[in-house]
């Protein structure tokens, strides 16, 4: 008998996943979402797996433009988790108004200066799984590494820090 899919969906709630934002340079605008599914895949050549909805927006506008940033945030950043995790978001830059930032040198995408840590990657293939897509991306550059701070943390559908405090008040970004 197959999973039903809520006690699946409680059972990974008790995994704490890292939180990344992931933000693609278009044509038209910026891009970002909020994502939990991240992986090392490889060290050498370096490679990542991202999971993302498969109908979503994202996964389009980076199927199509072929690169991204990859940003780990950290605690004092569960704001900015909330804000691109949101349906209906308006672009990126409008989203990181008040938050330093700047262009990663190879994909054109929105680095954070406040990141624990950036990587800049290139497309390497999608890959169909069930309701979502892994990307497997090649990390061209790192161009933010060592940040300060705890990471933020996704653990039982909240925001944690590393040591799994929940982040009642998320902080400002």
């Amino acid at each position: 008998m197959p999973v039903d899919a809520t006690e699946y969906s409680t059972a990974l709630r008790q995994y704490a996943a890292g939180v990344v934002l992931m933000t693609v340079q278009d044509d038209i605008d910026d891009v970002g979402t909020t994502v939990t599914s991240v992986m090392s895949v490889s060290a050498d050549p370096p490679l990542i797996a991202v999971g993302l909805a498969a109908e979503g927006y994202p996964a389009e506008v980076l199927e199509t433009v072929g690169s991204c940033a990859v940003n780990v945030l950290t605690s004092r950043q569960a704001l900015l988790a909330s804000r691109f995790s949101s349906a209906g978001r308006p672009s990126a830059r409008h989203l990181l108004e008040q938050v330093p930032w700047h262009r990663a040198e190879h994909s054109g995408a929105i680095v954070l200066d406040g990141a624990l840590t950036a990587l800049d990657c290139r497309l390497t293939s999608l890959v169909p799984a069930g309701s979502h897509v892994l990307a497997l991306l090649t990390v061209e550059a790192v161009p933010v590494l060592g940040g300060d701070g705890d990471p933020l943390l996704r653990l039982r559908g909240r925001w944690t820090d590393g040591a799994g405090h929940v982040l009642r008040r998320p902080a400002g970004g």
